[in-house]
């Protein structure tokens, strides 16, 4: 059995590799009975597409591979609390758990509506929080110089 530590330490991996493409380092797995599923990382840069959030490849990803678009089984680990976009998808996928890194006082969804995730959610902030905080501040900080 992974801990939540582990799953978040993959999706901190993929922010750091969208970090080295300039893209806003965030990174997503979601995770089915102890499986990774789906994988996103920021490519908004990339696709120049700004719904290519970490979390919506992630989820695009997972239920491609369930063949179905419900998540009620999954946790979703991402290393920046989602923004409000991120959260209504992920309210229709029914997400079964949804783990947060850091959180965003200025575009998460919780700054503006606590209840856009599905009430079955279960919610787990905090995990590895200062290592995902760490990486965005460090690549906003390179940005200004």
């Amino acid at each position: 059995m992974f801990s939540d530590d582990y799953f978040m330490e993959i999706a901190l991996n993929l922010a750091e590799e969208a970090a080295e493409e300039g893209e806003i380092p965030v990174g997503a797995v979601v995770v089915c009975r102890n499986r990774i599923i789906g994988k996103g990382r920021n490519q908004t840069e990339q696709f120049k597409d700004v719904t290519a959030h970490a979390e919506m490849l992630a989820i695009t990803a997972a239920t491609q591979y369930l063949g179905g678009k419900y998540l009620t089984d999954c946790t979703l680990y991402v290393t920046l609390e989602p923004c409000v976009m991120c959260a209504g998808a992920l309210f229709w996928t029914q997400l079964g758990r949804l783990v947060i890194g850091a959180p965003d006082p200025k575009r998460g969804y919780s700054r503006i509506e606590t209840s856009l995730l599905h009430p079955k959610t279960r919610l787990e902030t905090g995990i590895l929080a200062s290592e995902s905080q760490d990486l965005l501040t460090k690549f906003f900080r390179r940005l200004r110089t």
